[in-house]
């Protein structure tokens, strides 16, 4: 179900965006833009592909496949904490007026602090619950946990960079 804003946006169908999401954004997939189509496309392949790695993580795998379960998992927990932080961060700042932003986008500090930002935290906390479970269940411990110290490390370093370079 997380996927289907991203696939109906994909199509230029705006429903539900036009009071949660930034203008500018809304702009683009409303006019078609051609690399922001392709963007939400590949967002809403993401999400189906994190829907197949949650379930992946409920059933014990051979070591091969488990390690990738556990790298994709943690990865996935760091992505979802790391951007539903900056939204909750960033709401908090506009909040308490520590941080100003344009008057469109004053209106929708609310749902990135009080929806998008906690919603994005608590799926974060999910992957990383179902990835340590994963982990405790799994007989290659020591090399899974590799995999998913190196998935959240991975991630980060990701999340760090595109938030450096104005990406994410």
């Amino acid at each position: 179900m997380f996927a289907v804003p991203s696939f109906l946006w994909a199509t230029g169908n705006t429903f539900g965006a036009q009071s949660t999401v930034s203008p500018s954004l809304v702009k683009l997939a409303q006019d078609g833009v051609p690399w922001f189509v392709a963007v939400l496309w590949v967002t809403g392949l993401l999400k189906l592909l994190g829907a197949l790695i949650g379930i992946g993580l409920t059933r014990l795998r051979s070591q091969r496949t488990g390690r990738l379960m556990g790298l994709c998992g943690s990865a996935a927990a760091t992505l979802l904490v790391w951007h539903g932080g900056l939204f909750v961060v960033h709401g908090v700042l506009v909040e308490t007026g520590v941080v100003s932003v344009e008057r469109d986008l004053a209106a929708l500090t609310g749902w990135y602090l009080y929806l998008w930002g906690p919603w994005f935290i608590v799926g974060g906390l999910a992957f990383a619950t179902a990835a340590a479970l994963y982990v405790r269940r799994h007989n290659d411990r020591p090399g899974l946990r590799l995999y998913c110290a190196a998935g959240a490390f991975g991630a980060l370093l990701l999340s760090l960079l595109s938030t450096a370079t104005g990406i994410g």
